[in-house]
């Protein structure tokens, strides 16, 4: 798995933290209440609290209309109820007016229009034929939308307000000698009807509003679990793709991107479109109803390839996992390298113990007055091997037990003079034999300064031993190159000898391989591994007409 965005993301983390600003887990548990459902009222409900009103408007016109005397239980003074309508009519419009223009708050048109239709469906039911016409249930309705709509505040007093003006209705009908039936119990029990409607309206609107708050929550919990899903795929270096049954992608991660040289994606865009050797090869493995894993290749790459379906049917989707063929065998021999790595150093350990004894007999022996000359050659060439033999268990030993790397800035215009006049001084060189090349402008990287004179000691002594022809004297540079336009700084160690063939450049940084008879083949190997621990890309380059070029690129801090 790819762990830069992890580490930049745990940097930022502490940045944000150190300057005083929330961390996203912080952020997170403040988001935890933020995302509610919007209060009532607010102007969508306002709308359809609109709506309503005009629905009930229109049918209350028609029950009105005199067409419908005949058959309308709403009988006695219908001129009285027309002028009611219109006056409402009114009252209504201008409250879709006030809705478009946002004035005044939802609350206070909320108020107002509950006040106004407890007043006209009053009039309405007096006009009506008092509290037998059954208009009397409107008032519950309004007081019950005013209850849901303010979430519960004022429920009280629209139900006692309704209930008083059923009741003067009952009165004044009663004082006046209208001729309408007087109820008071009727009356009463409607009073009743508006408390009890008013009551649950609010316990309705408390279980509606937990609902709400319940889903918003969740509705939270889905949108982080789907940004974590996301950046765990974008994060891994496996390529996947998610393609539905018709093979139109949904998803494609970064690595596939890279995969399949894809430099934009947009989903539902058709994998043949973007792959059409991918395409062909998924078709194959559907029809053979095999679903193994498979290598194509890809452009100039060769990539590993695997289908999972998603369901039990052919024609589902897909999801297809890719890899770059070259990465994984690097990863294996990685691993094979590792394992290999702790076995030789376990075999070099226990090798020195014994090495030493005969190497100091081979010595003692050689101190012998009376052994002859063939026998002290022998001894010399035990002398010899031992001693090659301790070198390279010596650096096994110091690739296996090498530390972590600990960076620090360094100034490697100073550094590196330091560093070569200590070279030249430990291998008796002069200016001429190591030449320092450095430029004037101060550079500073981050970097662990004992793992960067390894590296280049290590560099500087294999080209002492391969950088100069037969018969001419070594003459080695060290150059300090300016920083390039994405600010990366680097240190060349050229050499004047035959150079490498280009069959052998490959292979010179691999673990053992040498091409001197007495050589351990490690020096390169470690310089390498030392150098991708620091972030440093360490790359050979031939130099004409002949030399070799080892460059140190760092990269900026």
């Amino acid at each position: 798995m790819q762990t830069d965005g992890l580490k930049v993301d745990q940097d930022q983390f502490k940045i944000r933290h150190m300057e005083g600003e929330p961390t996203p887990l912080e952020a997170d548990a403040k988001r935890v209440d933020t995302p509610r459902p919007a209060r009532y009222p607010n102007w969508a409900a306002l709308r359809w609290l609109f709506l309503f009103r005009l629905i009930v408007l229109i049918g209350l016109i028609l029950d009105f209309s005199p067409r419908n005397q005949g058959a309308s239980i709403l009988q006695p003074d219908p001129q009285w109820a027309w002028n009611i309508l219109v006056a409402y009519a009114i009252l209504v419009l201008l409250s879709g007016l006030g809705l478009s223009v946002r004035r005044p708050q939802p609350a206070s048109q909320v108020q107002i229009a509950v006040f106004t239709d407890i007043i006209v469906f009053t009039l309405l039911m007096h006009a009506g034929g008092g509290i037998s016409s059954g208009l009397g249930t409107l008032l519950a309705v309004a007081v019950a939308t005013g209850s849901l709509l303010l979430e519960g505040r004022l429920s009280l007093l629209f139900a006692a307000l309704a209930s008083i003006s059923v009741i003067t209705q009952q009165l004044y009908a009663l004082l006046a000698e209208t001729g309408q039936n007087i109820s008071f119990t009727h009356a009463g029990l409607l009073g009743l009807l508006f408390f009890a409607v008013a009551l649950l309206a609010h316990l309705l609107y408390r279980r509606v509003r937990s609902a709400e708050d319940l889903a918003a929550r969740r509705q939270v919990d889905l949108d982080d679990l789907s940004k974590l899903n996301e950046f765990i795929i974008q994060s891994i270096n496996t390529g996947i793709l998610v393609a539905d049954g018709d093979r139109r992608l949904r998803l494609m991660n970064q690595a596939a991107r890279e995969l399949l040289g894809v430099r934009s994606f947009k989903s539902g865009v058709t994998l043949r479109k973007l792959a059409p050797e991918l395409c062909d090869w998924l078709a194959s493995q559907i029809r053979s109803n095999s679903l193994r894993e498979g290598a194509l290749r890809i452009g100039s790459r060769e990539i590993a390839a695997s289908v999972k379906l998603l369901g039990d049917s052919r024609v589902n989707g897909v999801i297809l996992y890719l890899r770059d063929s070259e990465e994984a065998a690097r990863e294996a021999q990685q691993d094979k390298l590792a394992s290999l790595g702790t076995l030789t150093a376990s075999i070099a350990h226990n090798i020195r113990n014994p090495l030493s004894a005969i190497t100091h007999a081979s010595q003692l022996l050689a101190e012998d007055p009376d052994l002859s000359s063939d026998n002290l050659h022998l001894t010399e060439i035990i002398r010899r091997n031992g001693a090659r033999i301790e070198e390279t268990v010596h650096s096994v030993l110091q690739l296996s037990r090498r530390k972590e790397s600990q960076p620090s800035p360094i100034l490697l215009n100073a550094w590196l003079a330091d560093f070569v006049a200590e070279f030249r001084e430990h291998h008796d060189l002069d200016e001429e034999a190591l030449e320092l090349v450095s430029t004037a402008d101060p550079i500073e990287i981050e970097a662990d300064p004992r793992h960067v004179q390894q590296i280049i000691a290590n560099l500087g002594e294999n080209a002492l031993i391969h950088g100069h022809l037969e018969g001419q004297p070594t003459r080695l540079q060290i150059r300090l190159l300016p920083a390039d336009r994405q600010g990366n700084a680097s240190i060349e160690i050229r050499d004047a000898g035959p150079g490498i063939d280009a069959v052998t450049a490959p292979e010179i940084f691999n673990p053992f391989f040498t091409t001197r008879t007495q050589g351990t083949g490690l020096g390169l190997y470690i310089a390498r591994e030392l150098a991708e621990s620091n972030g440093i890309r360490l790359e050979h380059h031939p130099v004409n007409p002949h030399g070799s070029c080892f460059r140190l690129t760092f990269r900026p801090t």
